[in-house]
């Protein structure tokens, strides 16, 4: 099952703009289509839905769409597919699939707010002295 892709040539670059945007729309069902698969892999289903996971990969797409040379936006899509197979031939280990796309780019420090609230004002300001 290990590297089953890597006798598959890379596609020749995207003429337009257009034909890059529709390159991504594919890429992106396929990315969705492939969830459930990684959610059984990686036995996900306390963590996250698929509908959270879809919405990462989303945001993900978003986060270039300023980007308008087709070559660029091929050289993403060729990561993006990379990263997908890696994660379906299972490279991964849970935690990564975890830390990357379920937690993000916060990481573990959800809550700040929440850990100074039974805190006298001193402590408060004693950490704050010392963290700065």
């Amino acid at each position: 099952m290990a590297f089953t892709l890597r006798s598959v040539k890379v596609p020749p670059n995207s003429a337009t703009l257009e034909e890059a945007r529709n390159r991504t729309f594919d890429f992106f069902r396929a990315a969705c289509r492939s969830l459930p698969t990684i959610m059984d892999i990686y036995n996900l289903h306390d963590a996250v839905t698929i509908s959270q996971l879809r919405s990462t990969i989303a945001s993900e797409i978003r986060k270039n769409d300023h980007i308008t040379n087709p070559k660029v936006i091929d050289m993403l899509l060729f990561k993006g597919m990379e990263e997908l197979n890696n994660i379906t031939e299972h490279a991964k280990q849970r935690h990564h699939i975890i830390g990357q796309y379920v937690l993000g780019r916060q990481g573990l420090v959800q809550d700040l707010d929440t850990k100074d609230q039974g805190l006298s004002p001193f402590l408060k300001n004693f950490y704050k002295s010392n963290y700065i």
